[in-house]
């Protein structure tokens, strides 16, 4: 059963940020509104997915669209943090009723390369991130309606991972959690722990007031789900990235923590229509499109 909600914070000088919970993946999707119009950006959509059925459907991404035409908004993007392994993206059939332009970090190249050989995707898979309507470069200013915004590559979760910074505050992706659950994974194919230490040290640099709005979270230690926390609760109380930490501690933490860390349950559809833009592949000559499963034969 699906569980999502919608809610505001804002100031003054911040943007209006309105959060939808899809239970099944523990995802947070964002729309983020410019306070001074209509404009505004969705970030990190969910398309339902049945994996023992194939089948896919629109609940989390169709309150996103009811909410953004019920309150008359104008979408300018549609930002990917980054190729998510746990969730397949909405971004084409948000689109296609919403506008705006479908955008990732431009090392998005890297990550089809590395999963188009893996799926065997063939010559007519483009890895050069064409798929998508803007790559962000590192450090690249863009604007929502007035609202500045930045786009900062932080990888080692994924090569392609961004940090978007929209009017003061920070989406973070997968690359921190909450304090009390720590950062993500760096063992998928392309990940870094180390790349991933350097990164969270240029999340944590930003001004410690930063509001901070997280991916994903999964209720630590028995809490209810979150999705906000500052720079400066993350320096002081993030337990595996606090004031203090060196790299090889860790590095050292990350490797062997990820050692015990089971795959995605969608990992394996998400890759594949995530590197594509949120789009499936083409049908089969029966007009029915499929999904590779690669087999791991001991």
């Amino acid at each position: 059963m699906q569980a999502s909600n919608a809610s505001a914070v804002s100031t003054d000088s911040q943007p209006k940020v309105f959060h939808f919970f899809e239970q099944d993946t523990n995802t947070f999707s964002y729309v983020v509104q410019d306070p001074a119009s209509k404009a505004c950006a969705i970030i990190d959509s969910v398309l339902n997915f049945d994996m023992a059925s194939g089948r896919a459907t629109y609940e989390s991404a169709d309150e996103i669209v009811k909410f953004v035409k019920d309150n008359q908004l104008e979408v300018q993007w549609i930002i990917e943090t980054h190729v998510h392994a746990d969730h397949l993206s909405a971004a084409p059939y948000l689109k296609k009723l919403v506008g705006g332009k479908i955008a990732i970090g431009e090392h998005v190249a890297v990550v089809q390369e590395t999963f188009g050989t893996i799926f065997n995707a063939g010559d007519d898979f483009p890895r050069d991130g064409s798929q998508f309507d803007h790559l962000f470069k590192d450090e690249e200013q863009y604007t929502i309606g007035s609202m500045a915004a930045r786009a900062m590559h932080t990888p080692g979760h994924t090569p392609a991972c961004m940090v978007h910074i929209i009017g003061g505050v920070a989406f973070v992706g997968d690359t921190l959690f909450m304090p009390d659950a720590g950062t993500a994974r760096a063992d998928f194919p392309g990940g870094n722990a180390a790349q991933l230490f350097n990164s969270i040290q240029k999340i944590l640099q930003l001004p410690g007031e930063t509001k901070v709005f997280m991916c994903h979270d999964y209720g630590a230690k028995g809490r209810g789900v979150a999705y906000e926390t500052t720079v400066a609760a993350e320096i002081e109380k993030n337990i595996h990235a606090h004031r203090g930490v060196e790299q090889s501690q860790f590095v050292a933490m990350r490797e062997a923590r990820d050692k015990t860390l089971d795959v995605p349950h969608l990992i394996l559809p998400s890759l594949q229509v995530n590197m594509r833009a949120g789009h499936f592949p083409e049908a089969d000559t029966n007009g029915t499109v499929y999904l590779k499963v690669p087999v791991n034969i001991l």
